[in-house]
């Protein structure tokens, strides 16, 4: 293969691990904290991330096992053609892209929350409105601008990219220590009350969310080609950032909680920075210094997504299962520059839904999501069986046993999303996910027809033997 052809493999083991980890941590930390203390109660969110973390350990545990063994761009694209062939492969890596076009939505819409924070009467030039929000120039124009950055950067190469994101992720963990500090010393068990909100309906609606909050650490695999490290640190890696994003999201919905009393949290838009602000007496210069990290979040989580959704289009187009187009490299910069300008356009269009598509993404992606490690937990169970002998680097004990644990959580975090449950998916969602899956139908319906099935499978056959 020519070397132009190839990804470049420059990333160590603070690269993996801040692209890793600054993908799990973006906005919603800073953003939504009161929507899950309120819809659950200060110990039912805890709860709930606690559940959705113990299912993202094991899950990123099955990960961890498979990313080691086959180090392949695409990730769970090429684990589960490898266990259960092209059509399951296809399914499970669009949804995976679902939900990391989701995110990289999210933070587009996500980014002008921050300024009406920060800039007083920033929101003008009123458009129109949607579910009673008004949409005006100045709140999308600035979330429009952010993802053409966001993009231009990815767009220019992975190096820089990851430099950019190590910064950042430094800058949100100095913010959150500052936060947990505070709050655990100035505040109070009082203001924890109710300890639980809404009964299970309640917890459930948080569960639900859990999955797109976690999402980050599947990153990994798909840059797997890129990054420059042994195979067994890989999956060491990636479950190391899975249990600190745990950490992190429990001590932040604990410092909120102890800190902010239910009235304050309902009169919050931003009720992190607020608890931040309280914590240090009632200080709107450190209330800034936690906003300055939750843009670091913004800005991590969105190149982490944009590296993670590319290289998994760039890796479906290079078998022929998407147009052939978006598997080309930028011959200077190497990067799948098409794949991320096709990122580019669907998320640039994000802002122009206004703020109740934060909500609206975070739960349809999240079902791409569970969808995704569903498969990849099923695809460890069956290779464990299939191919016994396949070089494990990172190889986990008890057989198939955690896999087993990981499809089944998954499972069953899946049927929260479906009508009938307490946290089914709304109208808005549906039609957005519904949309994606008839895309990616379209998209592969015509590859299948211009390329042929026999293409596809020749080509994973030739890169499952380049690691075998």
């Amino acid at each position: 293969m020519n070397k132009d052809q190839n990804l470049l493999k420059v990333l160590g083991n603070k690269d993996v691990l801040a692209l890793a980890f600054g993908a799990m941590i973006g906005w919603g930390w800073v953003v939504t904290t009161g929507i899950w203390i309120t819809e659950a109660g200060s110990l039912g969110a805890i709860l709930a991330f606690l559940i959705g973390g113990i299912l993202v350990v094991f899950v990123g545990l099955t990960y961890s096992e498979l990313a080691a063994a086959m180090p392949l761009v695409g990730g769970e694209f090429v684990y589960t053609y490898k266990a259960m062939g092209r059509v399951v492969s296809f399914i499970t890596t669009w949804a995976i892209i679902f939900g990391y076009v989701s995110v990289v939505a999210f933070e587009a819409v996500a980014l002008p929350t921050v300024f009406e924070y920060l800039v007083p009467n920033f929101s003008q030039g009123y458009l129109y409105t949607i579910q009673g929000w008004d949409v005006t120039i100045t709140w999308a124009g600035t979330g429009i601008i952010g993802s053409i950055i966001i993009a231009w950067i990815n767009y220019r190469g992975i190096k820089l990219t990851s430099v950019i994101n190590i910064i950042l992720t430094l800058l949100i963990i100095v913010a959150g220590i500052l936060l947990i500090t505070g709050t655990t010393i100035s505040g109070s068990s009082e203001n924890m009350q109710p300890l639980f909100e809404n009964g299970m309906a309640g917890l459930l609606t948080v569960v639900i969310m859990t999955p797109f909050m976690f999402v980050g650490f599947d990153v990994i695999p798909q840059a797997s080609e890129e990054i420059n490290l042994p195979k067994r640190r890989i999956g060491q890696l990636l479950i190391f950032s899975v249990i600190l994003a745990v950490v992190w999201y429990v001590s932040i919905i604990l410092g909120v909680s102890l800190m902010m009393t239910p009235s304050e949290l309902s009169a919050s838009n931003l009720v992190t920075a607020d608890a931040m602000g309280k914590a240090f007496g009632g200080s709107q210069i450190m209330a800034n210094v936690l906003v300055l990290g939750g843009i670091g979040g913004i800005l991590t989580s969105w190149l982490g997504f944009y590296v993670g959704g590319s290289r998994a289009i760039y890796a479906l187009a290079k078998a022929g299962m998407l147009p052939k187009f978006l598997g080309e490299l930028h011959p200077k910069y190497r990067t799948p520059h098409r794949a991320i300008i096709l990122i580019a356009i669907l998320s640039t269009l994000a802002p122009l839904l206004g703020r109740p598509a934060l909500v609206w993404f975070v739960n349809s992606g999240g079902l791409g999501l569970v969808i995704g490690w569903t498969m990849v937990a099923v695809s460890f169970i069956i290779l464990r069986k299939k191919a016994p002998d396949m070089e494990r680097p990172f190889k986990l004990p008890g057989g198939t046993l955690l896999g087993w644990i990981a499809a089944i959580l998954a499972i069953g975090i899946t049927f929260l999303y479906f009508p009938g449950m307490p946290s089914a998916l709304t109208l808005p969602e549906w039609i957005i996910a519904g949309f994606w899956f008839l895309l990616g139908a379209l998209f592969y319906n015509y590859s299948m027809k211009k390329y042929g099935k026999a293409y596809a499978d020749e080509h994973m056959k030739k890169e499952i033997d380049r690691i075998a």
